[in-house]
């Protein structure tokens, strides 16, 4: 059956710290592929039109530079940045964002959160609590983005609250399950075996 791209772009954030795993998360094993990044990238590619991994290196051997946003601000860890980045570059659309830890998050619920969007400029899930990062952000925001960082501020709520949103209730929580430490990338393992290697999207 052929599928309907998003006609929005895909971008996936890999550019943290990874301080709670003590290695870098998005280049460990998962499931049949190398790492967690060619494996969210993989699984997202055949459902946009353009998708994108922001990033502050190109660790990466399974995409060409074409496909890579670097962060233009390589000492200072924050999504605030890597969105500022990814709307210098992918001006004037919306965009659907989700980080590289979150794979288990459908395509019945990212399309879902695209639909929703239609008339906002931020719209992110929200299971037991808010998934900032997961969701449709508009270039609409770049100017508050950039008034965020000439005051230092951080905080993805904080742009969340100060641009038109809203915010989609999921009932599942293991669907946006965080991959942020060595217990989190162990259960993760175990959700995937326990749905005997075939977890549907």
């Amino acid at each position: 059956m052929d599928i309907l791209p998003f006609e929005i772009p895909c971008v996936i954030l890999s550019g943290g710290k990874s301080s709670r795993m003590g290695e870098d998360k998005s280049l460990l094993p998962f499931l049949h592929n190398n790492s967690i990044i060619e494996y969210q990238y993989q699984r997202l590619k055949p459902y946009f039109k353009d998708i994108y991994i922001s990033s502050k290196t190109n660790k990466f051997d399974f995409i060409d530079e074409t496909t890579l946003i670097l962060d233009e601000n390589k000492d200072i860890y924050s999504p605030i940045l890597a969105l500022d980045t990814i709307f210098e570059k992918l001006n004037n659309q919306k965009i659907f964002i989700i980080t590289v830890d979150t794979p288990f998050v459908t395509i019945d619920s990212i399309k879902r959160i695209i639909d929703e969007s239609i008339d906002v400029d931020i719209c992110v899930a929200e299971t037991e609590k808010i998934h900032n990062l997961c969701g449709v952000f508009s270039s609409n925001i770049s100017l508050t983005i950039k008034t965020m960082l000439k005051k230092d501020i951080h905080k993805i709520f904080y742009l969340i609250k100060n641009n038109l949103h809203k915010i989609i209730n999921f009932s599942n929580d293991d669907e946006f399950m965080n991959i942020n430490n060595k217990n989190e990338y162990e259960k993760s393992l175990s959700y995937i075996n326990k749905n005997n290697n075939s977890y549907k999207f």
